[in-house]
């Protein structure tokens, strides 16, 4: 069909027919910069566009290298090279036919902002704050609903669009820096058209414009401005392993194989234990990395080379055009790892320091740390993913906290026998640590609503070591609405995101008693925690818990020391403090972190019942 089309395209073009100019529907990306390391190659679509001849003309230094014909008469991949002394301006991609111009079609080449390849990014000294735009906050009502989308609000449904967007964002940044957080991961923005369950932005319909119920792609580049005037830096969440099935060029591909095709629906096998099993069948790793995430996420196949281009282009397009800090990769293991680690290699190629965390969902401490670049893997694979996540210390400490009376392995010593693994990471100061996220159980309904339980599990996300991140609303330990409703049920809305909410929570007089101590429990945490190198950067000293309801240990380095100690039990417990002689011999004094006040560390000091005692003291 393809060879017909193209042979149709030609015979009229002999019979002395142009197309129109507004037959160039897309180029992506949608601009580029003098200045970058990462080679151009444009993504031209078009009716019957493989026909003509293209080369671009505007100014000295930018020419068309080579041009690459796909499957589909009606695309053209375009490399183009720029020279480090091309002149920024409007350049016209110029398509030809027969000897003659046809017609031209402009494209943007700008300025790199001054010091763009060194920007820094997230890093241990930070704390994540992560958030579902929809629902969040819905600061331009006025969006709720656009002509081209088809998904409209329905705020009472557990799956519909609640309405949040960017200006809602915008608009309670300030919430989050107040509260100690210095970055936002917030859930996709781009397109997502689904008919139905689009809130959540996963199934991506067009990479390069942001949902405009959302907002625009100019309101998420000053989303990002404002949020770095306050002190937080922006990581956006992208998806590469599936495209939604709305997704524009699903009526007409590319290549046959832009995406994984089967003669019929085959969803992935989820094991990805194949990706490092020696073991393992070939056809069980082909199924792992090729079936379909679900019916509605098309796989896409980044072993066809420019499908990868596109991905690695759109990635360095996204940091450059709204200045990103950092990315979150959604479903890592589900891509074809080796065309994978090409993909980090080249955004750290345009961005040295930039941090990418992967979603490495897996309770297998070995198999997490195969995903990590750098990682001495037998197989000799690296990943070049500079960061995971740390599932398997989520695992252990939601399931240490809400258990009365634990077995000899159980309780605290879940947590002490996870952290005694560490030696099995490659680099730990890359690990993301949290207790529950927008995929996982609230973390208020895992402990049983404890608000005692809850403030333990923020002090030690606050004192452990990696980055953290939290889940919007778990400072005031929201909960599913709905338990039987999934995902649906546990991402609620944030009481004063909407107009006419009667409760306001992102203001201290809308909070309850409850609310407002333990908003102002993580805050205390969590700004303290912002200007100590002793916890970005320290080591760690931990001690094996005597009865598993308390567990103990240190962040240290030469000068200064933090002590936390947990009593997850429901009695009094006594700090056995000559146990840690060999990091701390006789009484030290300290500051108790939460209240301020003074404490002498000796064998006196007692811990009330599920309580975290959080000081710190000098090591001079």
């Amino acid at each position: 069909m393809y060879k017909i089309l193209t042979l149709l395209a030609a015979s009229v073009l002999l019979m002395g027919f142009t197309p129109r100019p507004d037959e160039v529907t897309r180029v992506e990306p949608l601009s580029w910069w003098t200045g970058m390391n990462t080679p151009l190659q444009l993504l031209v679509q078009g009716e019957g566009i493989s026909a003509f001849d293209v080369r671009i003309e505007g100014g000295a230094g930018v020419k068309v290298k080579k041009v690459h014909k796909a499957d589909s008469p009606n695309y053209l991949f375009v490399d183009v090279e720029i020279a480090p002394a091309a002149t920024p301006g409007t350049y016209q991609l110029v398509f030809s036919s027969g000897g003659r111009d046809r017609f031209k079609h402009p494209y943007e080449i700008v300025a790199r902002r001054e010091g763009s390849a060194a920007r820094e990014s997230f890093s241990t000294a930070d704390m994540i704050y992560l958030l579902m735009p929809d629902r969040f906050a819905n600061g331009d009502p006025t969006n709720d609903a656009t002509e081209d989308t088809v998904e409209k609000p329905a705020r009472d449904e557990f799956f519909g669009r609640h309405g949040g967007d960017i200006q809602g964002m915008i608009d309670h940044i300030g919430y989050i820096a107040d509260l100690g957080a210095t970055a936002i991961w917030s859930t996709p923005l781009l397109l997502d058209n689904e008919p139905g369950g689009s809130y959540h932005g996963y199934a991506c319909s067009d990479y390069y414009h942001i949902d405009p119920r959302f907002g625009s792609n100019d309101l998420y580049r000053e989303m990002v401005e404002v949020a770095h005037e306050n002190g937080v830096k922006v990581i956006m969440d992208i998806v590469t392993n599936h495209c939604g099935t709305a997704h524009w060029w699903m009526k007409d591909l590319p290549f046959e194989d832009w995406i994984h095709q089967f003669p019929s629906y085959t969803g992935t096998n989820n094991a990805f234990s194949t990706n490092m099993d020696l073991n393992a069948a070939t056809s069980d790793l082909n199924i792992q990395e090729s079936g379909w995430f679900v019916s509605s996420m098309p796989d896409m196949n980044l072993d066809n080379p420019f499908t990868l281009n596109y991905f690695k282009q759109w990635a360095v397009w996204w940091i450059e055009f709204a200045n990103l800090d950092g990315f979150r990769v959604d479903t890592y293991p589900y891509n074809e790892k080796v065309p994978m680690s090409e993909w980090n290699r080249a955004v750290l190629a345009e961005y040295p320091n930039f941090n990418i965390v992967g979603e490495c969902w897996t309770g297998s401490i070995p198999q997490l740390a195969y995903w990590q670049g750098g990682n001495p893997n037998k197989d000799g694979f690296d990943s070049y993913l500079p960061s995971i996540m740390d599932f398997p210390l989520r695992e252990a400490i939601v399931g240490a906290l809400p258990v009365d009376n634990p077995g000899w392995n159980g309780g605290l010593r879940r947590v002490y026998d996870c952290l005694s693994h560490d030696f099995v990471y490659h680099d730990l100061d890359r690990m993301m640590i949290f207790t529950a996220n927008h995929d996982t159980e609230r973390i208020g309904d895992l402990l049983n609503k404890s608000p005692e339980r809850l403030k333990i599990s923020m002090a030690m996300l606050a004192t452990m070591r990696g980055f953290l991140q939290i889940f919007s609303g778990d400072e005031m330990m929201f909960t599913s609405a709905d338990l039987r409703e999934g995902h649906g049920g546990l991402r609620v809305d944030f009481p004063g995101g909407w107009p006419g909410d009667k409760t306001d929570l992102f203001s201290a007089s809308g909070r309850s008693a409850l609310q407002a101590n333990l908003h102002d429990y993580t805050r205390t945490l969590f700004q303290w925690r912002k200007t100590k190198e002793v916890i970005h950067h320290g080591k760690t000293m931990h001690f094996i818990p005597r009865d598993n309801e308390t567990y103990a240990y240190f962040r240290y380095d030469d000068s200064e020391a933090v002590f936390v100690f947990i009593n997850n039990s429901t009695e009094t417990k006594t700090v056995p403090w000559s146990d840690y002689s060999s990091i701390a011999a006789g009484a030290v004094a300290g500051r108790d972190v939460l209240t301020g006040s003074r404490v002498i560390l000796d064998n006196s000091l007692t811990v009330g019942p599920r309580q975290a005692l959080v000081v710190e003291f000098s090591r001079r």
